[in-house]
């Protein structure tokens, strides 16, 4: 959707925030660019003032949800937190995904849960196939209702006449789906067409108890769908099976799934019979930390903007529904400041209120979380890395374990007239390199013992270690101390570091080196000196991967 306009007077209510409205607007235009817009571009698409615009991206970045490059902002992983936390509250990613996960691998085509957002429809988990022709829709992108597989089941079962209506009023003011940027418009008879059957495709998909999508997103995608009900019989998501007309018609594809996609609804429901987790413990001193940030950075702080959005974090696993005091007791705001937060969200459509308690909406995701849904564990590395750098003045790397070598997947150079020269993409063997000992190392004994035996262990100069008993007593000593040091082994006059880069769940998912001539650090120094600068970034990269990575995979390249 379109972003709200930024203090209209004829439609904003008088105790919204002004600072939050402007902000979320902000974040709009951020998102719908694909993540990153120059300062000067925000100013011309949102109307706002550059003093304003500054001030909310200093807030933003103080937050960690922006980061500011030159005259350039892009959105932060840190921002997908807010989206996180729908997700959270909504309970059915986590709950249901490790199923859906399942059917993808039976079926060998991407599967998808949505949720129904007014007349369009969200993504809210994705398990892809890996091909050469991928079929991927971003967590969070929005998708207009009659174009989709999903749409019609939602429409069916949830919408009462006053959806209808608002849905013919967008119908009329766009006809070409302009007003979503995530898929390709449509024109002529071909858009008229997708609105003139979609009550029919309604009507039917009650009957069916599914729905197909040909080809209306856009040209060879197929998808078939099925919903998924609550312990109240209601709608809760849809199952839509994605495939290519390469490998099926619509037709085949319902005939090829539809009877598995029907056993694994039945286990989702089962699933959503069972009591829901307990509830997390919210952080109780936002108010705080929004306080302190004022007081250092002054009128370059928008107070009013971070605590409205701190009301969003109050939310989570086991906290779907909330009152304004339990809001209030979670962030550490006044009451007064969380009712005219939840004013204003619900205004823009991000939170729904009944019977004095408030919900978050599908609409949170549009903060950022869908630009950012694509990101990779490079992209959340090399901004940390850049600042690493520029403290050891030595290049840093980042790799995978790939076969029996590492492959470099991200690099930031020092400026030396002698430093090391290595590319991304660049092959070594694991044995012999300080990442791929650290990356060995991370692996269960018995696959690190497998990976040795086979392992071509040939010297690459006259340091190298390729005894088998050594390597593996190294290994050992990297896993106790958590880093690995590697002089002159790989090459000669090479020195460097390493340590681990770990995931959610505590698995080694990469590793992160310093590499030096031997000249430039003794192998004391780069204990002393490299090591704790190289674990503080890798906290930080982990911070933003762990963030990053809880609802969404992160690619590792």
């Amino acid at each position: 959707m379109p972003a709200t306009p930024a203090d209209d007077p004829t439609t904003t209510p008088a105790e919204a925030v002004g600072p939050l409205i402007r902000g979320i607007t902000v974040l709009h235009e951020i998102n719908d660019a694909g993540g990153r817009m120059s300062l000067s571009d925000v100013v011309r698409t949102t109307g706002l003032a550059r003093s304003t615009v500054d001030r909310v991206a200093a807030t933003f970045g103080r937050m960690g949800y922006l980061r500011l490059d030159d005259h350039e902002v892009r959105l932060a992983p840190q921002l997908m937190e807010l989206g996180n936390t729908y997700l959270a509250a909504l309970g059915l990613p986590e709950r249901l995904g490790p199923l859906a996960a399942r059917l993808a691998g039976e079926l060998d085509e991407s599967v998808s849960l949505a949720v129904p957002d007014r007349d369009g429809i969200r993504f809210v988990h994705q398990t892809t196939r890996r091909r050469a022709m991928s079929l991927t829709f971003r967590i969070g992108d929005l998708l207009p209702a009659e174009r989709t597989a999903p749409g019609p089941l939602f429409a069916a079962a949830r919408w009462a006449e006053e959806d209808w209506a608002a849905w013919r009023g967008r119908r009329a003011r766009a006809p070409e789906s302009r007003p979503f940027p995530a898929v390709p418009p449509r024109s002529g008879d071909t858009a008229a067409k997708d609105f003139e059957d979609f009550e029919e495709r309604a009507a039917r998909a009650t009957q069916d108890g599914y729905a197909l999508d040909d080809q209306r997103i856009e040209p060879g995608l197929i998808a078939v769908a099925v919903p998924v009900r609550d312990p109240q019989n209601e709608v809760a998501c849809a199952v839509s099976v994605v495939s290519h007309t390469s490998r099926h018609s619509a037709d085949s594809l319902r005939q090829a799934v539809l009877p598995r996609v029907r056993e694994t609804v039945a286990a989702m429901e089962h699933e959503l019979l069972r009591s829901e987790p307990a509830a997390a413990e919210p952080t109780k001193d936002l108010a705080r930390w929004t306080t302190t940030s004022k007081q250092e950075l002054g009128a370059e702080f928008v107070e009013s903007l971070a605590r409205g959005l701190t009301v969003i974090t109050a939310f989570g696993e086991g906290r779907a529904e909330l009152s304004l005091s339990e809001i209030a007791g979670a962030t550490g705001l006044a009451r007064a400041t969380a009712r005219r937060a939840l004013i204003t969200l619900e205004h823009l459509g991000y939170v729904t209120s009944q019977d004095r308690r408030f919900r978050l909406t599908p609409r949170v995701l549009a903060l950022g979380h869908s630009a950012l849904s694509c990101t990779t564990l490079p992209e959340i590395a090399v901004p940390h890395m850049t600042q690493l750098v520029g403290r050891v003045h030595d290049s840093a790397s980042l790799a995978v374990l790939e076969g029996d070598d590492i492959r470099y997947t991200a690099r930031v150079a020092t400026e030396r007239i002698m430093s090391v020269n290595i590319t991304i993409g660049t092959r070594f063997p694991a044995y012999a390199a300080s990442m791929g000992r650290v990356l060995l190392a991370g692996l269960p004994a018995d696959e690190r013992t497998a990976r040795l035996a086979r392992a071509d262990l040939r010297p690459l100069t006259p340091h190298t270690v390729t005894e088998p008993a050594r390597i593996s007593a190294l290994l050992d000593g990297v896993h106790h101390d958590g880093y690995a040091l590697v002089d002159e082994e790989l090459e000669e006059g090479l020195r460097s570091i390493a340590v681990p880069v770990r995931d959610r769940l505590g698995r080694t998912v990469a590793a992160l080196n310093v590499a030096m001539h031997s000249s430039s650090h003794t192998t004391t120094a780069c204990i002393t000196d490299v090591l704790p600068e190289l674990r503080a970034t890798v906290a930080r990269i982990e911070a933003d991967l762990h963030v990053a990575g809880r609802f969404t995979r992160i690619s590792a390249v």
